[in-house]
């Protein structure tokens, strides 16, 4: 690993560990998120969180996504992270699963293997954190009953 990479390591880490230590499971290869899809059942939701080191996962979707996790009533069976820019392969994979634009920040649902919600960056970035909380909510509160 070069300085550069051990550098962005140790800055990413406390962002990683604001999901981990919160019951969120890193994702950090891409045989680890194609394991948990392969073994995911059909009736289980997963809340994902593509993290960043970007301002806006900083401020806005990190303790959002922490919040509504442990706060709603209905939450998903499981919640899982992956990290763009330090977790390449594990990213890419996870963005195949989502079949969206990548986009970091961002967060989906899944139900078993199929997208039921997802939130790109520019729905995050700039609105209030209580908006983004309450479109999580939302989501949760349909798909994870």
């Amino acid at each position: 690993m070069n300085a550069y990479e051990e550098y962005m390591k140790q800055l990413a880490m406390p962002m990683r560990n604001e999901l981990t230590n919160q019951g969120f499971k890193s994702l950090e290869t891409e045989e680890a998120v194609a394991d948990y899809f392969n073994s995911v059942a059909d009736d289980k939701t997963t809340f994902v969180v593509v993290n960043s080191v970007c301002g806006c996962a900083a401020g806005l979707a990190r303790p959002a996504a922490v919040t509504v996790a442990q706060q709603n009533d209905h939450k998903p069976d499981a919640a899982v992270t992956v990290f763009a820019g330090q977790d390449r392969e594990a990213t890419d994979m996870m963005r195949q699963y989502i079949g969206q634009v990548p986009s970091s920040p961002s967060m989906a649902l899944f139900k078993g293997t199929e997208l039921k919600y997802f939130m790109p960056r520019e729905h995050i970035e700039g609105r209030p954190i209580e908006e983004i909380c309450m479109d999580i909510k939302e989501a949760f509160d349909e798909h994870c009953q």
